[in-house]
């Protein structure tokens, strides 16, 4: 997949792409259905995704706390998987949001990206003020000389599947309800970086993540099964987001201990895959109780892992 970051950098023959338009957030299986199809229809064509960055809410809606299921390194890493020819990331700025729908097919769509044939939802708008639709798109393309096709809303609705349900789903613990909305386990990606070292003391040493992103939707507190990847190491652990109540923590910490992993990895990046939710964070009279009650998480986990609950 070729990656382009403004469509001014988009080289490609006349009249050859095949494109669809969306932010595409967290490419769930209603997402990946759509570029299935795109896919498909461009045998002997480019199949291109054109999606923004940053998404258009943040731009628009400075007072709106918006959080994203993926990065955008995160994005990219999930449409490589799906066969697709080109991404083209576009810059969005509040200049860019102001081009109206006629300059936007005709600077950017055709003159830009060398559309042929444009794949859009049943409600699609597009524009400034998002005065652009469906039936302005068929004019369009009888003048310019490109096909648009519109996905069915019973093609949609029958997906049944949203990034905002899954925002709930993930804010709600519900992982395995958001791991089958996405068709793959929930990822967390970030460096480890030095905790405070409580964990080492109790045998049971923890590699703290940062997450660079503060847009990254982050799920409910409490302790997961997780499947990492660090460099080209497959490891299993057990991941606790929260604020750590039982030492009065005050800041939220996202930690993974690593079973059966003991080596130095600060400084290296990590992809965290959340698969289980085992319960929810609680406050304990002491220490003691505190790492009594992780050494019970790793035996559930062990077990969940042991029968092929969970496996990579």
């Amino acid at each position: 997949m070729k990656i382009f970051h403004t469509s001014k950098e988009f080289i490609a023959k006349e009249n050859t792409s095949i494109i669809t338009i969306g932010t595409f957030d967290g490419v769930h299986v209603g997402h990946q259905e759509i570029i299935k199809n795109l896919v498909n229809q461009s045998e002997n064509d480019n199949s291109v995704i054109l999606t923004f960055f940053p998404h258009p809410r943040m731009v628009l809606q400075k007072g709106v706390d918006l959080k994203l299921l993926t990065t955008l390194n995160e994005k990219i890493t999930l449409l490589e998987k799906l066969g697709l020819d080109c991404l083209v990331i576009e810059p969005f700025t509040k200049e860019f949001s102001r081009l109206t729908a006629l300059d936007f097919v005709r600077n950017i769509l055709i003159k830009q990206l060398k559309l042929k044939k444009l794949v859009i939802g049943y409600d699609h708008h597009f524009g400034r003020n998002r005065e652009g639709n469906f039936n302005q798109l068929q004019e369009y393309g009888t003048i310019y000389g490109f096909d648009v096709e519109e996905i069915p809303a019973k093609d949609i609705k029958n997906i049944s599947v949203s990034s905002t349900k899954i925002r709930k789903a993930l804010a709600e613990g519900q992982i395995e309800k958001a791991n089958t909305y996405l068709g793959y386990e929930f990822m967390l990606s970030g460096k480890i970086v030095h905790g405070k070292g409580l964990g080492q003391k109790y045998h049971y040493p923890t590699v703290n993540i940062h997450i660079a992103e503060p847009y990254k939707l982050i799920p409910k507190s409490g302790v997961y099964v997780v499947k990492t990847t660090i460099g080209n190491q497959n490891l299993f652990g057990i991941m606790n987001i929260g604020n750590r109540p039982t030492i009065d923590g005050e800041n939220q910490t996202i930690e993974v201990h690593l079973l059966d992993f003991d080596a130095d990895i600060y400084g290296e990046s990590i992809q965290v895959h959340l698969a289980y939710r085992l319960r929810d964070e609680e406050k304990f009279d002491s220490l003691d109780h505190l790492f009594n009650q992780i050494r019970k998480d790793e035996t559930q986990a062990r077990k969940l892992i042991s029968i092929g609950k969970i496996s990579f």
